[in-house]
């Protein structure tokens, strides 16, 4: 039995990453003697999401796969939400948070094996201040950090490590506050994390029992710069300490703070805010992996 040709439409953020490859090259000579068809759409430096839809919607194909860091899965998701059709990854990005997630390939032919052959899944996704989160939404230090990476000149990990050290010493704790399974909590914390998924880009697991496909988020407070403690998790894998990090689970929630705080959506430091609400949509994508 001959197999259905797919139809693939590739959205290619060519900022994304060194730029020392053409992804947009290395797609059209890996299926040059492939079967199925391709688009390429690259997205010019400033894409409104109804450019993007339409060009999607207009391509009618079997699969989308965004070429690009977490930003642009991000961009894609938000055009395909809550619908059939699934949507692939190509890690091209910085720290391809989503990618190492779901344990993509970062090799470009690995990957592109993966986008075409893969059985897609469904996930669910949180939305946070009407922002489409997929992968990890903070304020606070990481928030801070991220804004700082941000304005350095180059990428890396040297990079980040010298915005982490800038952070430890700049940032200050803050003052945050929520209600969650009728118990109220007013804690000072170096950061809240709203994750829908386990790990940060750098590999550091912030959210050991999260869990893609489960209705709910997790809610993590890291009540002081606990960096030793970090480094104990990381390298150990043993659990948090109570006393510096704790989990909440919900489905919906509200945190407010004291003064205005660092605010990242997917790797997209988004300014400061006072409140936080987050909720999560269920059924959201289906991802290729």
């Amino acid at each position: 039995m001959e197999t259905e040709k797919l139809k693939l439409l590739f959205v290619v953020n060519p900022g994304s990453g060194s730029n020392k490859i053409s992804f947009t090259d290395e797609i059209e000579n890996f299926f040059r003697d492939r079967e199925e068809k391709i688009e390429i759409f690259e997205l010019p430096k400033k894409c409104e999401i109804s450019t993007l839809k339409e060009k999607i919607l207009g391509a009618k194909a079997d699969r989308v796969i965004a070429v690009g860091g977490d930003g642009t899965l991000k961009l894609v998701a938000e055009c395909v939400l809550q619908t059939e059709t699934p949507v692939g990854i190509i890690p091209a990005g910085s720290a391809n948070g989503m990618a190492k997630e779901l344990g993509i390939p970062l090799d470009i032919t690995e990957a592109l094996i993966v986008a075409t052959t893969a059985k897609p899944k469904q996930i669910h996704v949180t939305l946070i201040n009407n922002e489409l989160c997929i992968h990890l939404a903070d304020i606070g230090f990481n928030a801070y950090l991220v804004k700082k990476f941000d304005e350095l000149p180059e990428r890396g990990m040297w990079t980040y490590a010298k915005a982490a050290w800038h952070a430890f010493w700049y940032h200050r704790k803050m003052s945050v506050e929520f209600s969650i399974n009728g118990k109220q909590i007013k804690q000072k914390a170096a950061m809240v994390a709203i994750a829908n998924a386990t790990e940060y880009g750098t590999g550091f697991k912030i959210n050991p029992d999260g869990k893609l496909d489960d209705e709910l988020f997790e809610i993590i407070v890291v009540k002081d710069y606990a960096v030793m403690e970090i480094i104990k998790i990381w390298l150990s894998k043993l659990p948090w300490n109570p006393k510096k990090i704790e989990i909440f689970q919900t489905d919906a929630l509200k945190i407010t703070t004291k003064h205005k705080v660092h605010f990242q959506v997917d790797g997209e430091y988004l300014g400061k805010v006072k409140s936080v609400e987050a909720k999560i949509v269920t059924k959201a994508i289906n991802m290729i992996y």
